[in-house]
């Protein structure tokens, strides 16, 4: 197994939707309507930056798109299945073998190595030792990190840790990239390594859905959604990679 997709197709099918999707949070005696009735369809192998001010609902969605959290209201398919319908063991199920997860602070676990954090989804997955190193070391090798696979993160630079949470997220082969402020953390040039190679994998037919508040990153992206007040206010560009606003 390799990380290596086949090309998406000029006709990509609809892969994530989104209607009429609503998030309210009660808190105290206040309601807060984190979203407020979002539509948004992600095609097979797009690649969207999710833009917004704080509070605008992005992150909220995010967590939504990754099954982190569920819709008050509105009906969430991926692959045509109905995600808003599943108990909590099927969405923590379609977590593991569907959506891989990049984050702004890394999520590695300090005690474990780096081809020990790689293979982690692949332990909860129950694949046998052997194979799941291998895994390890065809990713490792992919991130330029064949080095540095018994060294904890501590031990790497930042960019080095993004590309071992990369690794990891990309261990389970999964349908969806999930990237949450995936260059928060670094100098802008490593950042806009980090960047080349996520439109790499989507090049390579990895859909992937990125929360920003950078332009400069968002531009990135074939299509930019942009959030205000739990809405989603314009979309830039679209997922077949042509520039211009769409409905």
């Amino acid at each position: 197994m390799n990380i290596e997709a086949e090309p998406a197709s000029i006709a990509a099918r609809d892969l994530v939707v989104l209607e009429d999707v609503t998030k309210t949070y009660q808190m105290g005696t206040q309601e807060v309507h984190a979203l407020a009735g979002v539509t948004l369809t992600f095609k097979e192998g797009g690649f969207s930056a999710i833009m917004g001010p704080s509070g605008s609902g992005k992150s909220t969605m995010l967590n939504l798109l990754g099954c982190l959290d569920r819709p008050t209201t509105g009906r969430y398919t991926m692959g045509g299945e109905d995600v808003s319908s599943l108990d909590d063991d099927a969405l923590s199920e379609l977590r593991l073998r569907h959506l891989g997860f990049i984050f702004q602070s890394f999520h590695l676990i300090p005690q474990l190595t780096v081809k020990e954090n790689i293979e982690l989804p692949l332990f909860y997955l129950g694949w046998e030792e052997e194979d799941s190193a291998t895994r390890a070391h065809e990713l490792a090798a992919r991130m330029g990190l064949e080095d540095r696979l018994s060294h904890r993160p501590m031990e790497l630079s930042g960019g080095q840790q993004q590309r071992v949470a990369i690794a990891r997220a990309l261990a389970n082969d999964p349908t969806v990239l999930l990237a949450d402020e995936p260059t928060g953390n670094l100098d802008s040039a490593t950042g806009a390594q980090i960047m080349d190679l996520l439109c790499e994998l989507n090049g390579l037919g990895k859909t992937v859905i990125m929360v920003t508040h950078e332009t400069e990153v968002a531009a990135f992206a074939r299509r930019r959604i942009h959030m205000r007040d739990g809405l989603v206010e314009v979309i830039d560009g679209n997922e077949e990679g042509e520039e211009g606003a769409e409905s």
